[in-house]
C-alpha cells in the first residue's frame, strides 16, 4: 500500500532536463537524477556528492520524487520512506 502523499500525485512532472540544477550553477557533478513532484525541479540522488533532491526535501518539505533516469520508473516520499514502481 502506497501511503497519501503518493497516492495524490495524479500527473507525473517529469523531469525538464537531465542535469542536477544545482550542480550545474556550481559546477559540480552528479550520479543520478530525481524530480520533485511538488515544483518540477530536477535535482541529484543521495549518491551523488552533494546530495541536492534530499537537501531540497529538508528546505521545502516536498515529499515525492520520481527517478529522472530512463527506464526507471519509482516514486519514493521522504516523509512515509514508501517506495512505489509505477
Amino acid at each position: 500500500m502506497s501511503c497519501q502523499h503518493i497516492q495524490a500525485i495524479t500527473t507525473l512532472k517529469e523531469p525538464k532536463e537531465r542535469a542536477c540544477e544545482e550542480c550545474r550553477k556550481h559546477g559540480g557533478h552528479w550520479l543520478h537524477l530525481r524530480t520533485c513532484q511538488t515544483c518540477g525541479v530536477t535535482l541529484c540522488c543521495d549518491d551523488s556528492p552533494k546530495k541536492h533532491m534530499t537537501q531540497h526535501f529538508h528546505e521545502t518539505g516536498h515529499p515525492v520524487i520520481i527517478s529522472a533516469e530512463r527506464g526507471e520508473r519509482w516514486m519514493w516520499c521522504y516523509i512515509d520512506s514508501a517506495f512505489v514502481e509505477y
